[in-house]
Order: C-alpha cells, then sequence, then structure tokens
C-alpha cells in the first residue's frame, strides 16, 4: 500500500466502472480502487437477477433516465467487446386489471419520453404472442431490455483497470479517515493508505463512511432485503424472458416479477423487506448497531410512519410461501407452490431523506477533495458506465487532476 492520486472505495459495478473511466480520462493517473470482501461484486452488484434495464420507468430528464438510457448501450457494446455473455431479449410489463390501465399509459408515455423505440402497446392476445403463459388485459412490450451477469462485468471492469495502471486491493476494508495536508490517510484492514482524493462508491456503508469522512448529509442509507424463489427446471418454459407487473407509482420498486437469467435459470421475485442490518441477507438476519442507526435517524421513522401497510404485506408475504405465490399467479396462473424453491436474496441500499421520503433519483455529493455516491440502487448496474464517467466529470470540476 502505498500514496495514491485518488482511492475509490467500493469494489461494486459502480466503483469499478468510476475507476474505469477515470483512467480512461486521465492517463497516468493514479487510482486505486479497496473492497473490503475478498471478491469484487460481493453485495448489490452480485445480488441482483442480472436484467439490463431499458430506463423506461425513470423520471424524464433525471440523473438515472439520463445514465440509464446512455449506459444500456455503452454496457452492450462493452459485454460484446469483452465477450461476456449477454442477450437483448425484451420484456413485457403486464396490467392484471383495469386499474392497472392508467398506470400503464403513463408508464408508456413516459418511456416515449425517454427515448425509446420500438415500445410495443399489447392487448391479452399480444402479450401471448411474447408469453404464451402470462395473464393480462393489456401490456407493453420494450424491446430493450437485457440481461446479462454483472459480477462477471465488474470483473471486466477491473480487468481494465489494471490495463491502463490502476490497482484493485480486495480484503482492504476503511475503518478509518484522517485529513493529512490537502489528501486522507485511510485507514484499512491492509494497513495505511494515503490519497489526494477519495471517492466514496461504498453502497450499503456509503453514508457511514461519508460521516468517517466528516460530511454530515441529510440522507441515510436503509436496506431492503429482495427475496428470489427459483423456477423448477421442468417449468422454466412458463416464461420465455422478463415478465413485469405495472409498478406502484409511489414506491421505487418494480414489484414481483419473472426474470430469465443468463445461465438459463428463471427467477421470481423480488420482494422488498425492510432488512435490519445492512448486508441482511436471510430472514433472521439482524444487527443492533444496524438497526440503532436506523431508528434514530429521524427520516426513518417517518418513513415508517409513512408506508408500514406496506411493510407489514411485504413481512407477510416473505414468511409466507403462499402469499408469495398468489402473487405470482396474477402474472402466470399456472405457477403452483410446487414449481418453486427458494432462490437467493439482495439488499437495496435505498437512501431515506430527513422528510422520510425514498431518494428517487442517484445522489452524488461533492466535498473538499471527495465525491460521495449516497444513492446508487437499481439500475446502477446498467447504468454504471454512464455513472463512472459521470463521477469522473465531478472529479474533473472539483480535483486538481
Amino acid at each position: 500500500m502505498r500514496t495514491t492520486d485518488i482511492v475509490v472505495v467500493g469494489g461494486g459495478v459502480v466503483g469499478t466502472a468510476t475507476a474505469m473511466a477515470l483512467l480512461e480520462r486521465h492517463p497516468g493517473l493514479e487510482v486505486a480502487v479497496v473492497e473490503k470482501e475478498a471478491c469484487l461484486a460481493s453485495h448489490q452488484s452480485g445480488h441482483n437477477s442480472g436484467v439490463i434495464h431499458s430506463g423506461l420507468y425513470y423520471r424524464p430528464g433525471s440523473l438515472k433516465a439520463r445514465t440509464c438510457i446512455s449506459g444500456r448501450d455503452a454496457l452492450y457494446s462493452f459485454c460484446a467487446e469483452h465477450n461476456i455473455a449477454h442477450e437483448r431479449c425484451g420484456k413485457v410489463v403486464v396490467a392484471t386489471d383495469e386499474s392497472e390501465l392508467a398506470a400503464l399509459d403513463a408508464l408508456e408515455q413516459r418511456g416515449r419520453d425517454n427515448g425509446l423505440e420500438g415500445l410495443e402497446r399489447l392487448d391479452s392476445r399480444g402479450l401471448r404472442h411474447y408469453e404464451p403463459h402470462v395473464a393480462g388485459i393489456a401490456g407493453l412490450f420494450v424491446p430493450q431490455t437485457g440481461i446479462v451477469d454483472y459480477p462477471l462485468v465488474t470483473e471486466a471492469y477491473a480487468d481494465v483497470i489494471r490495463s491502463r495502471g490502476g490497482r484493485v486491493h480486495t480484503h482492504c476494508a476503511v475503518a478509518q479517515v484522517d485529513r493529512q495536508g490537502e489528501g486522507f490517510v485511510l485507514g484499512t484492514s491492509r494497513g495505511e493508505l494515503v490519497c489526494r482524493y477519495l471517492i466514496n462508491c461504498a453502497g450499503l456503508h456509503s453514508d457511514i463512511l461519508a460521516r468517517l469522512c466528516g460530511v454530515e448529509t441529510d440522507v441515510r442509507i436503509v436496506p431492503f432485503r429482495g427475496e428470489y424463489y427459483v423456477i423448477q427446471a421442468a417449468r422454466r418454459m412458463l416464461v420465455r424472458n422478463l415478465i413485469y407487473p405495472v409498478p406502484d407509482p409511489a414506491f421505487p420498486f418494480l414489484g414481483v416479477h419473472f426474470t430469465r437469467m443468463i445461465n438459463g435459470e428463471v427467477e421470481a421475485g423480488p420482494n422488498a423487506v425492510l432488512a435490519l442490518k445492512r448486508e441482511g441477507y436471510s430472514r433472521l438476519s439482524f444487527s443492533l448497531r444496524d438497526t440503532l442507526d436506523m431508528v434514530r435517524f429521524p427520516g426513518f421513522r417517518k418513513l415508517v410512519r409513512r408506508y408500514w401497510r406496506m411493510g407489514v404485506q411485504e413481512y407477510r408475504r416473505s414468511f409466507s410461501r403462499r402469499i408469495f405465490v398468489n402473487d405470482l399467479m396474477r402474472l402466470v396462473p399456472e405457477v403452483g407452490p410446487a414449481d418453486i424453491r427458494r432462490g437467493g436474496a439482495g439488499v437495496r441500499a435505498q437512501a431515506v431523506d430527513r422528510d422520510g421520503r425514498l431518494l428517487d433519483d442517484f445522489h452524488i455529493a461533492s466535498g473538499a477533495g471527495m465525491i460521495h455516491v449516497l444513492n446508487a440502487p437499481s439500475p446502477a448496474a446498467t447504468a454504471s458506465i454512464s455513472i463512472g464517467r459521470t463521477i469522473a466529470d465531478h472529479a474533473a470540476e472539483n480535483f486538481a487532476l
């Protein structure tokens, strides 16, 4: 470990994409990525279903919309260039009753406003053309959506970093950050690391790292666990590609859906359960420190008051296979309890502000010699190349590179 120009904390898909963009823009810059786990993409980047999102859902002009759309195309190109298995397979969004038609109309218009070409409005017959086993009265086919393995993408980003002279350190947890002149001394599990500038892409721990750096933020990460079931191999034929419900516009989650993965498996989920541990991948995971950190934040208490009914519903679905299956059957009625088995889970790092609002957009804050990425949940993996370039823009504006 030695002095370097920029340290990027967090070896997920956003952290590695950021380091890659910095080295692309500033050849010869000394950049190091530090990751506390034994391997890259150990958390959000490696615990998702591998969807390449189209940009359908996000408010036009928002950072999410802009980076998802440009990042999606950049990711497809990167995967093709680096021989990473991927597929642009498209998906259907399904309205199961008339109460969802207005939201489907709004979603279609939002997609068109975001420049998505080839969107196809479907009736029930059109839905069955794409997904023969689906049930719905109307839908939307989105051709830009695809699938990939994000841990492989992250490793490929790391290979590019190394080829450009950057370094990637695993088993390197940051426990302390001290100012030293115009730079920083990082106390890590592998010794001290001195840098001129710091970029925080720590995901589930991004707000904690910001506070370690002396930055008081108005947001706090609240972890939501998403649990998956896997469709039994003999019943995978029920799902050709990706089947999504019409989402609740008041909540930043997309609802339980079906996803064919690049390895051929089909996942069903995720739900969105409040996790009582930042890396709480099981239903019994608990951290007193993480729970107290949430409860003490006034925005969390306001969030609970606002969404407690939905929270109770998500917990019921988490512990009840029957309720989970019933929600799946709204989209594909032929799915039964015997057709699924429990799969993995992921934890979404969702930022909440002091008013108890779930931040809808990506949130990047700059400070003296620092950049903090404080909200980068889905579609951050899809948008990663574009987000990395956006952060590199911030670095060019705020750092003397």
